[in-house]
């Protein structure tokens, strides 16, 4: 056919040169920009994906540096924590030296309280001047708020919480009491009767600190066996009390750790039916119900020892089973990690107790893309001030300052002293520890997680979106090719229908 007015072959010729236009602009803005996907129409579905990947791998640059921010702000922390931990030692050596008395002269007792009375200055100037960005991290800025203290409950430490309402009440229910160990020597009157003999009544006592061999004469009264065996409880960790004709030896503190143990080396020739015998109690400590005579002086068993063990508290806190070791209940969780000391009572009274509410508080780092409470880790950090160190029980770091309980130039308890002293360098101890475990655990995971997890999410947005240079030249190449032939072809159908004027001669 040969028509003029419509040239269907150029039309077909300028399609399809538009269309080869199309695709080499298309690889030319892939080129240009790198990305296989420069606007929606490029690829919808793929741009909905790959823009929810950004939005992952922002999350996830985020959560790093809050991890890096987090490992900052606890380096700081365990700096200050080091140094008092070092004045702590110092303190402790101070104290041993000071109980010296016979080689010391007053001045040197005076000397060393100065020196007491500066470490004591100086950690509390250490917990008010370790700061992160001006923020405090060692005056109980960081430390859990507590209301509504049981009365049955002290020595509160709450480690970390996450909740997301305005506060967490702690519901415990004590399982299992808290016991002493326990052995009761009746002697049938009030004082020793050893049948007029010449002979004496030797028993060796021992628990969780030691053991210490005891004899005692004939006409030795309860109070006296009472006297002696408290003058060794240092060495024995085993205190004695006087009810009627018994004497009952009780452990020191509570809990499975602790014990009592009696045996009798030389019954002495107690006279016969003036009682005589050993007794623990099978149930609870005081437990009239259960009270058991074991045997009497001069029995096999009091020669091989009758031996009473002591029994950690048992327990739930909200719903988790907790750990118990003496009259404390603690409970480790990624939402709950606390522990507190329960009184003799409370320790002892099986049943649920309110132990108080936690309304705030805490170090709180973003560790993860997702901004929710499972992302979250929380960190208490307790003020370690020496108003601080120490517990209700045993006294605190400053009573140990000049003119306080225990100073050394008066004298005053210092094994006592060294015993707040030393529970001082176990609680900065355990500080360090947990955060230094918070560091390689929590915050070094968090990391290692992440920068995988922003490698991989990169990774698939990569392969979405970015611009494949070997396959893309390839089509640049095709593209170019095919803009040039179908260039020529147009011109080619746009003079065919000259061919027409050879008809008309």
């Amino acid at each position: 056919m040969s028509r003029i007015n419509t040239n269907v072959s150029s039309l077909t010729a300028q399609r399809v040169l538009g269309q080869n236009n199309n695709s080499l602009s298309q690889s030319l803005s892939r080129l240009s920009t790198g990305l296989r996907i420069n606007r929606g129409k490029d690829d919808p579905a793929g741009l909905i994906a790959s823009e929810n990947l950004r939005s992952e791998k922002a999350g996830i640059n985020a959560a790093l540096k809050n991890a890096e921010r987090a490992d900052q702000v606890v380096n700081i922390a365990e700096g200050g924590l080091q140094e008092v931990s070092n004045l702590l030692t110092e303190l402790q050596g101070l104290l041993t030296t000071s109980a010296n008395e016979a080689g010391l002269s007053e001045s040197e007792k005076e000397a060393n309280q100065l020196q007491i009375d500066s470490i004591l200055q100086t950690i509390d100037r250490v917990a008010g001047a370790t700061s992160f960005q001006g923020t405090k991290l060692l005056n109980g800025n960081f430390d859990y708020q507590v209301t509504s203290v049981n009365a049955g409950v002290s020595d509160i430490n709450v480690r970390g919480a996450k909740f997301d309402t305005a506060s967490q009440a702690v519901e415990a229910i004590i399982t299992q009491s808290a016991q002493q160990g326990g052995v009761l020597l009746s002697f049938g009157g009030t004082s020793l009767d050893l049948n007029d003999t010449n002979g004496t009544f030797t028993i060796e006592i021992e628990g969780s600190k030691g053991n210490r061999e005891l004899q005692f004469a004939s006409g030795n009264t309860v109070a006296q066996i009472e006297a002696a065996i408290d003058a060794v409880t240092d060495v024995t960790g085993v205190t004695a009390t006087v009810s009627g004709n018994v004497v009952k030896l009780i452990s020191e503190d509570f809990g499975d750790s602790e014990y009592v143990s009696v045996d009798v080396i030389d019954d002495g020739g107690q006279a016969a039916g003036g009682g005589g015998s050993i007794a623990t109690y099978a149930g609870d400590f005081g437990d009239a119900t259960s009270l058991t005579t074991e045997g009497t002086f001069d029995s096999t068993a009091a020669a091989n020892g009758i031996r009473d063990d002591g029994q950690d508290i048992g327990g739930t806190i909200n719903g988790l089973q907790a750990v118990g070791n003496g009259k404390t209940l603690s409970v480790t969780s990624d939402f709950l990690d606390l522990e507190f000391t329960a009184s003799t009572t409370a320790s002892q009274t099986l049943g649920g107790i309110s132990a108080f509410t936690i309304t705030g508080g805490g170090a709180d780092f973003q560790l993860a893309s997702n901004i929710d409470i499972a992302g979250k880790t929380s960190l208490g950090i307790q003020d370690i001030s020496t108003r601080k160190l120490g517990t209700s029980s045993l006294g605190y770091l400053d009573d140990l300052a000049s003119g306080k309980s225990f100073n050394v130039v008066d004298g005053n308890n210092l094994d006592d002293a060294q015993k707040i002293v030393a529970e001082a360098i176990d609680q900065v101890s355990s500080t360090r520890g947990r955060l230094g475990a918070f560091q390689k655990n929590t915050v070094g995971a968090t990391i290692r997680s992440l920068g995988v997890a922003l490698e991989n999410t990169t990774a698939a947005e990569s392969i979405i979106r970015d611009t494949d240079f070997a396959s893309e030249t390839a089509s640049l190449t095709r593209n170019q090719i095919l803009v040039q032939a179908s260039t020529n072809t147009l011109s080619l159908a746009n003079s065919q229908p000259q061919q027409v004027l050879a008809l008309l001669g």
